[in-house]
């Protein structure tokens, strides 16, 4: 079964940041959130 995430961004501008770093880092959008999450866990220790 695959879940779909549907995410607004405010503008264009925060659109093109999430998609350099995306790029920067040659994660997909699925592997940049995971890893927005495994940060935040890592916040949480």
């Amino acid at each position: 079964m695959t879940n779909n995430i549907h995410i607004e961004v405010d503008d264009d501008e925060q659109y093109d940041k999430m998609q350099r770093l995306k790029d920067k880092h040659g994660l997909t959008w699925r592997g940049l959130l995971v890893q927005g999450m495994k940060r935040i866990e890592e916040e949480e220790l």
